[in-house]
């Protein structure tokens, strides 16, 4: 599908939908600086790292939300199409979920390339920056073990990977899913932000903190 583009405060936004689990990832780029970030690149990086050369933006680092396949089988497509190596973010009780290729074998996937072994640590409250823009981590267990959203107070905005969709939530059968866990981690990091709040998924379209605390029927309790 065409990326989709738009503006986010001060950041310019390219959305990709990519993979065979039509995962979004998202490239931001911060016009005043030229540095841009990638949050889970989940396929044909080549195609990323192009949209970045386009508009004359340098990728500086890729975020990762959680370590399943489809959130970064593109990591070494962006790597390849780069000269100099771009730093990785995952949380570390993701990485044994990294280092199986993100479970790519359960769906059939006899190659993958992971890319380079993330080497910056997310854990709750670290504060992440593109240009003037400022990110906060904060770890929401419950889809895996070591999955994050990044929550920028200043834009209204989270990127909540699978934590949370559209009327729906993120599986809990894989490994490192727990559905209590999950639940709570909704309740204690997502439904806690005002109604306004846009919440960038990992898939489907963006969504609202306060249409999903009305009408996600995972949240009201209507689903069990």
């Amino acid at each position: 599908m065409t990326p989709e583009e738009f503006q986010l405060g001060n950041l310019e936004i390219v959305t990709f939908e990519l993979g065979l689990a039509m995962t979004n990832s998202y490239l931001l780029g911060d016009p005043d600086t030229k540095s841009a970030i990638v949050i889970d690149p989940a396929w044909n990086g080549e195609q990323i790292a192009g949209a970045a050369l386009d508009r004359g933006w340098q990728i500086n680092a890729i975020w990762l939300t959680h370590a399943h396949f489809d959130h970064f089988g593109g990591v070494s497509g962006i790597e390849k199409s780069i000269d100099t190596p771009i730093p990785v973010a995952l949380h570390p009780l993701d990485l044994p979920l990294w280092q199986t290729h993100g479970g790519a074998g359960f769906f059939g996937i006899t190659e993958f390339d992971p890319g380079p072994e993330p080497t910056i640590d997310l854990e709750t409250g670290m504060e992440l920056t593109l240009g003037k823009t400022r990110f906060e981590v904060r770890h929401t267990p419950g889809h895996s073990l070591g999955h994050v959203i990044f929550v920028s107070e200043e834009l209204g905005a989270v990127f909540c990977g699978d934590l949370i969709f559209s009327g729906s939530v993120g599986r809990t059968d894989l490994q490192g899913g727990d559905w209590n866990t999950l639940l709570q981690s909704i309740r204690e990091e997502i439904l806690v932000l005002p109604d306004e709040t846009r919440l960038f998924t990992g898939h489907g379209p963006p969504t609202t903190v306060g249409k999903e605390r009305r009408s996600n029927p995972f949240v009201t309790g209507e689903i069990l």
